[in-house]
């Protein structure tokens, strides 16, 4: 073998060994379900990925980014009482649980089970990349897009959108950049809806345990899952 190519395999060999290494930290930080939010999930249909809670076809659909390296299925337990209201939710997967890296993924969902009426959101940068999926849309099928402890870059900008948008904070949230987030007020459309949890943290949007930076909430998981749903089908009921 001559020695260009043995130097070509030894880098072929660090490159593959980085790769693997940094698969294993992503793993090892990424944060996971608790036992509730793991038996929510199991009541859903799993869709090349995505998390199907079933609701009526009639009403619109809300499709779903998570957290960063958050799974998906710790937003099941609210997603299962939106769901039990009438409206489906789509909890979408991530590549490596980062929506950065799957800004359209959600094409793929509207595509396959041909939605004519559907909303979308997200946690954190989840929102980030569903505010910018949605500022790209140029059809009637998007009713609305909502925030979740999240708001939109320059490159998310709504002020031009006509559908509703729901932004929802938790008081106590100690991971949300709030001088980013009112700054970002700017990017949304005069028909923003505002709500905020008392008591609410970042960490509660989902249920996945504590999150590094954060704030210890004020009120426990079960509450802060209920009053996320009671916001969503609330706003989504507003929805025609």
């Amino acid at each position: 073998m001559k020695k260009w190519q043995k130097r070509l395999l030894w880098f072929l060999g660090v490159f593959v060994l980085v790769i693997l290494v940094g698969l294993f930290y992503i793993k090892t930080i990424t944060y996971t379900p608790t036992t509730m939010a793991v038996e929510a999930s199991q009541k859903a249909s799993n869709e090349n990925g995505t998390l199907f809670f079933k609701g009526d076809k009639e009403k619109p659909a809300l499709i779903f980014y998570q957290g960063a390296l958050v799974e998906s299925a710790s937003y099941s337990i609210w997603a299962e009482k939106v769901a039990e209201a009438g409206f489906s939710v789509y909890l979408v997967k991530e590549p490596l649980n980062l929506a950065v890296l799957g800004q359209n993924k959600a094409e793929e969902v509207i595509r396959s089970n041909h939605l004519t009426s559907y909303v979308i959101g997200g946690h954190s940068l989840g929102g980030v990349m569903a505010s910018r999926f949605a500022a790209e849309q140029d059809n009637n099928a998007l009713k609305g897009v909502f925030f979740l402890a999240s708001y939109p870059d320059e490159k998310g900008s709504l002020t031009k959108f006509k559908g509703q948008v729901l932004s929802v904070t938790g008081s106590v949230d100690g991971v949300l950049n709030w001088q980013s987030y009112d700054q970002a007020k700017k990017d949304l459309p005069e028909q923003t809806i505002f709500e905020e949890i008392k008591g609410g943290n970042h960490a509660g949007f989902g249920s996945y345990g504590e999150q590094k930076g954060d704030k210890p909430a004020q009120i426990n998981n079960d509450e802060q899952q209920q009053e996320v749903a009671n916001l969503l089908i609330e706003w989504l009921k507003t929805i025609k």
